[in-house]
């Protein structure tokens, strides 16, 4: 019996390898199971899932498990954005949710998320929980699907028109739509596809949409992860199209990516910074920010600047959700691209997240170039990023670890350490504002190594150091 692992967001594993339908109905029975004991059970639970191979089969497996625990389970009608999931726990009135997706990973994963009843993700101590209870397979309870919809056990429904409703109330879809503007749509093949279309038809704004019929061996990328090079054909579309700006969302739609009206890719630490931004200075907006500690130091000057606290946590929404919960931020974020909003669910949300910049575009009437230099002058500094994650053997992990453990640098690339934060590797603060971070991934067998600072020249030297510190050169 394999042994599973619940790791930054939730169980992922290699299709037929070791995800596998008995795995499936295993973590679906601990997750009955958890909730049970948490006085959750008889109630509703929603499942979805993404467009990987075997997605619907495998949520409809999980759908059996929570029928036979007494849930009535909410089963979407087809593939479907996870925020649109998350939203339709609270819709639903449910009291959680699995979600079938392995969002930016490699075509030949596949993942289990599970959700609370705010939409969010499970905290560390709920997933240790859920881990603890997952049985044998001869533990686990199943029903037939049809008996189960013919009972009423199952429903099968369609969430998006709530879910359209819902952010409607939170931009002015229609001034983006009046506002004259030619859009590219990057959906990477996933749950994204065609839900801008949809949004914005009918006004004199213009949807060029790309990749936007499933394909779960995600061609021209190497993953669905809405950074490059995964994105470097949608940056030269945008630049031969001409296009005012390029919106991407990964495969499950929960992260958003951008790029400029050059071609340019503005990264995620960039996106965020603007993104907190709009909401302070263009909507007046005010309340807590939080941030993982792997994005950018850019927020806590915009928190200076604008009077509002900034909570750094640990990497993943296990940690950033039910941190917004405790604080009611108005915005959290990491630095993978995933951003949720005060008035929404507490979880990653590519499609409002999208909509925002382009309001923040039209609003403001400057290009994404001009608002990222707008931006910097407001700061007073330009900030540089990068990383590189780098494949190691799982059973090299603790050498590695050990090596981390023992280093006290006190310069990096010539910049003195200020702070050493170890709340989620290692995280060296640096006297220019920056940071340097080392992090074993939570989801897969990579060593991360990450930087900003605000010197150009100081990215490369960072992190090399980094990888040098790990013995990864």
């Amino acid at each position: 019996m394999m042994d599973i692992r619940f790791g930054t967001d939730g169980w992922r594993g290699r299709i037929a390898e070791d995800y596998t339908f008995e795995n499936v109905r295993r973590c679906a029975q601990g997750f009955a199971s958890y909730l049970e004991a948490h006085g959750r059970g008889r109630a509703d639970v929603v499942v979805g899932h993404d467009r990987r191979f075997g997605s619907r089969h495998f949520a409809i497996a999980a759908a059996e498990v929570m029928a036979a625990n007494g849930y009535r389970v909410w089963l979407t009608q087809g593939a479907t954005p996870t925020p649109v999931i998350s939203y339709s726990i609270v819709e639903r009135e449910a009291v959680g949710g699995i979600n079938i997706t392995a969002s930016h990973n490699p075509p030949w994963d596949n993942g289990f998320k599970v959700r609370d009843e705010h939409g969010a993700a499970v905290d560390p101590e709920g997933l240790r929980e859920i881990e603890a209870a997952i049985p044998p397979i001869d533990g686990v309870r199943r029903v037939d699907f049809e008996e189960a919809q013919k009972q009423g056990h199952i429903q099968v429904w369609d969430p998006a028109p709530a879910y359209v409703a819902h952010i409607g109330k939170l931009v002015d879809i229609e001034r983006i739509k009046a506002a004259g503007l030619h859009i590219l749509v990057e959906p990477m093949w996933g749950n994204g596809i065609g839900w801008f279309p949809r949004l914005l038809q009918g006004g004199s704004t213009h949807v060029t949409e790309i990749h936007n019929v499933p394909n779960p061996l995600f061609p021209e990328m190497g993953r669905p992860e809405p950074i490059p090079p995964n994105i470097d054909v949608a940056l030269r579309k945008a630049v031969d199209l001409g296009v005012d700006v390029c919106v991407i969302m990964d495969g499950d739609a929960d992260r958003m990516g951008i790029g400029d009206e050059n071609g340019r890719f503005v990264n995620q630490l960039q996106v965020y910074a603007l993104l907190a931004y709009y909401l302070l200075e263009v909507r007046g907006e005010r309340g807590p920010i939080v941030k993982t500690l792997s994005t950018t130091s850019m927020l806590e000057k915009l928190g200076e600047m604008y009077g509002v606290p900034v909570y750094q946590t640990g990497v993943g929404f296990k940690y950033v959700g039910p941190k917004m919960l405790e604080t009611n931020a108005m915005i959290g974020g990491e630095e993978s691209g995933g951003y949720a909003f005060r008035g929404s669910v507490p979880e990653r949300d590519g499609i409002l997240g999208n909509l925002y910049f382009l309001d923040l575009v039209v609003r403001t009437g400057r290009t994404p170039s001009q608002l990222l230099a707008h931006l910097y002058d407001k700061l007073g500094a330009s900030y540089y990023y990068d990383r590189v994650d780098t494949r190691f053997p799982s059973e090299k992990r603790p050498e590695a670890k050990a090596r981390l453990d023992a280093a006290r640098p006190q310069r990096l690339a010539g910049l003195q350490v200020t702070d050493v934060v170890t709340m989620d590797g290692y995280k060296y603060v640096l006297e220019d504002g920056g940071w340097l971070l080392v992090r074993f991934s939570g989801t897969e067998p990579i060593v991360r190594v990450y930087c900003e600072t605000t010197d150009e020249s100081k990215v490369k030297p960072l992190l090399e150091e980094g990888l040098r510190m790990a013995g990864l050169t």
